[in-house]
């Protein structure tokens, strides 16, 4: 099948790397490239790179639905357009281009999280099971009619990008099922039930501003999900203090505040929340490294009674 790929970050490179084994793109569309590092020298998007390597015509409109952009996109003469992540809204010249329609690889088991962030919602939510859905795409966001769905489980101890490498597995697999699926006539389209729908907005870095009076297992769940990314974070005197790892218990201390350190050792600080104490195991000060408490402590002062923001 001839497929013109849709697609921009990490999340979308095995995606393509399944359609190169079993079909013929003919064009990737991507994200136009951005400056990073200290040189701000332009780098190109994850999926640019893999189309480069296989020799792939590459389009980077600011955006897509831009005229010339759309009849450019209809010379290719697709059969199919595969979006994975690209990371805008197609104009519905585009979504009818194609015989067999577009087909998106989203981060959730639909109608749950519709929206930027699925997989990082998720994980703040504390869900033990996710997935992916494809699903012809649609006027709305995250609205068309589901075709596919593959369950991805959420260990305790995953975080973001833990989950985002399973699941990007998990939606380029996914991904050739539903073409073959298609191309053989064997897939019932599903509308979705609104009724049902939540929804994953952007995550922003203020989102990952603890609020201690949460129980212990929800700012883990926090932290999980906000790296590595912004990080779940705290404020200590004026400054913010990432937090990365933690450990809750039932431990109670009566007379604090939600969010006072009520423990200091060698090994790591404890800080009061919702339903006991959480043992902050591993930390970033502004500036600094990545590290464990124990290291965080050697070279900074902590005391009880000190209450984080």
């Amino acid at each position: 099948m001839r497929v013109i790929f849709m697609g921009t970050p990490d999340f979308a490179v095995p995606s393509l790397q399944a359609l190169l084994t079993r079909h013929e793109v003919v064009a990737v569309v991507t994200q136009p490239d951005k400056p990073k590092g200290r040189g701000k020298k332009l780098q190109p998007t994850p999926v640019k790179a893999v189309a480069l390597e296989h020799g792939i015509p590459v389009l980077q409109p600011v955006k897509v639905r831009e005229p010339e952009v759309i009849e450019q996109l209809r010379g290719y003469g697709a059969d199919l357009i595969a979006v994975t992540a690209f990371g805008q809204i197609l104009p519905e010249e585009i979504l009818n281009m194609p015989k067999y329609g577009c087909i998106n690889v989203h981060g959730s088991l639909l109608p749950e999280y519709r929206g930027a962030a699925p997989m990082q919602r998720a994980i703040i939510d504390g869900k033990k099971v996710t997935g992916i859905t494809t699903m012809f795409m649609a006027k709305g966001m995250d609205t068309g009619d589901m075709l596919l769905k593959t369950e991805v489980e959420i260990l305790p101890t995953d975080n973001f990008e833990d989950l985002h490498d399973k699941m990007a597995v998990a939606g380029a697999a996914l991904l050739l099922e539903t073409i073959d699926g298609l191309e053989k006539g064997t897939i019932t389209r599903i509308p979705q039930d609104d009724a049902l729908a939540t929804h994953a907005p952007m995550i922003h870095k203020e989102t990952g501003h603890i609020d201690w009076s949460k129980g212990g297992q929800q700012i883990i769940d926090l932290m999980r999900g906000m790296y590595p990314g912004h990080g779940a974070y705290a404020v200590l005197g004026e400054e913010p203090l990432k937090m990365f790892w933690a450990e809750a218990e039932n431990k109670s201390y009566p007379d604090a505040a939600f969010g006072e350190i009520v423990e200091v050792t060698k090994k790591d600080f404890a800080v009061k929340c919702g339903d006991g104490i959480l043992r902050i195991k591993e930390v970033q000060a502004r500036g600094g490294k990545k590290m464990a408490a124990d290291a965080y402590l050697r070279g900074h002062e902590m005391q009880t009674g000190i209450l984080l923001g």
